[in-house]
């Protein structure tokens, strides 16, 4: 008799189960259309979340290629659902590069031909070979250039071919933002620390972010900086190590240390705005708002390093003719330069940043790229003033960001099993 691997087995069973699943979820997780087409242009439907899928992205889209655009955002494990069980619900699926083996081992994406990427050969070396720089941290887990290109027998890996599984295009490394109103504010890579979400003195106001492939990390992250427990391998955790972990963070849970768990970047903001925390799990546009809204947060840069993400924007199965066509547009126009620019000043990064280089003010390239001080006020994406003079990224240049990334968000081998600790410690 076979005795499977646990872990993997864990994959295995998840994507059984999205297969049995199919006809249900096409049901269940109907999302409604923006717009619909109403002429003989093309049409496409993008599903993903609300970090890409923004109103004012998808009119200046639809604008520049004339073709029709429907975007479909939800929850991340929702839309991951809906993709991985139904490829007839999509064109274009955005959400981060922990979906990817969930997604291709499904079925549910087709490779994406390289002589159709009109910018292919301006993306940076992030995806294409895990560094930015000679002395880059890769980071643990699935770093996105190990799951770039599709390979002659079917699998994922890093050997360069002419067909690739994603669009590299939005990325950034995250950690946790606190209110320097109520904690000091730390030094950048020296004393800024994930523990600190762990800290007794900031008891009964932190938060986590509620994504089990996202807080879990950001949990792991905190609890091995506290010296509580130590992970062979962070990016791939055992199922001895989940339990482990899990048996800690309940303990914090129910002397009632976490003030709660948000699902949305609006809610984040809303439980520091009103004081409900002051230290949680944090997304660059969090940040930005609360700024805009003259509170002192900062976005922290821990001596462990960061979560890293990169969005990966993927072409469904069942995508053809001219709507495969219109996808492909769509692909090039993210890499044409204003999204970039767009992305760029609520703090996120694109693949070819140079081509966005010119649509933005010297002042804001060096503040949001190079790391330097600000030299005027800079303004959101909604028109606020979102960096004040002489203010300095935290964690400085995009460089020296992704020099220091210590786990990509990442869908494991003990995904399934994750899934289940992190259940039970929402309801203990």
């Amino acid at each position: 008799m076979t005795i499977g691997h646990p872990e993997k087995d864990d994959r295995r069973e998840f994507l059984k189960t999205c297969g049995s699943v199919a006809a249900g979820a096409a049901a269940t997780l109907a999302f409604p259309a923006i717009i619909h087409a109403r002429d003989s242009k093309p049409t496409i439907r993008v599903v993903g979340t609300h970090v890409t899928l923004q109103e004012t992205l998808r009119q200046k889209a639809e604008k520049d290629l004339g073709i029709n655009i429907e975007f479909y955002p939800g929850g991340s494990a929702e839309v991951l659902l809906k993709a991985s069980t139904d490829p007839t619900s999509f064109d274009l699926y955005e959400q981060w590069s922990n979906s990817l083996n969930v997604l291709w081992q499904a079925g549910t994406i087709q490779p994406i031909q390289i002589s159709k990427l009109t910018y292919w050969n301006e993306i940076n070396d992030l995806t294409k070979k895990g560094r930015l720089s000679p002395k880059a941290s890769i980071g643990l887990g699935d770093a996105p250039y190990k799951l770039l290109y599709a390979q002659p027998d079917g699998s994922l890996g890093s050997k360069a071919t002419d067909e690739i599984s994603f669009l590299p295009y939005v990325h950034n490394v995250d950690s946790f933002g606190y209110n320097s109103a109520t904690i000091p504010q730390g030094t950048p890579y020296q004393t800024e620390s994930w523990g600190w979400l762990l800290d007794e003195r900031y008891a009964g106001k932190v938060a986590l972010v509620n994504e089990p492939t996202i807080g879990l990390f950001d949990a792991a992250l905190a609890v091995e900086a506290r010296g509580l427990m130590h992970f062979n391998d962070m990016g791939n955790m055992t199922r001895r190590e989940l339990d482990e972990l899990f048996k800690i963070l309940v303990v914090y849970k129910k002397r009632g240390h976490f003030r709660g768990v948000w699902s949305s970047v609006p809610h984040s903001v809303e439980l520091m705005r009103s004081d409900q925390v002051v230290i949680e799990s944090m997304f660059s546009p969090a940040v930005s708002a609360l700024n805009g809204m003259g509170i002192p947060c900062v976005y922290a840069a821990p001596k462990e390093g960061y979560r890293a993400w990169h969005g990966v924007m993927c072409l469904s199965s069942h995508s053809k003719g001219e709507q495969q066509e219109a996808a492909y547009a769509f692909m090039n126009w993210w890499l044409s330069g204003w999204p970039g620019a767009f992305i760029a000043r609520q703090g996120y990064y694109i693949s070819n940043p140079e081509r966005s280089r010119r649509l933005m003010s010297a002042p804001e390239w060096d503040y949001w790229y190079d790391g330097k001080p600000a030299s005027e006020a800079l303004l959101g994406v909604d028109g606020k003033v979102v960096v004040h003079p002489g203010k300095v990224r935290s964690g400085g240049s995009y460089i020296k960001r992704f020099e220091n990334i210590a786990v990509w968000n990442t869908v494991m081998d003990s995904y399934e099993y994750s899934l289940l600790k992190w259940n039970e410690f929402m309801m203990a």
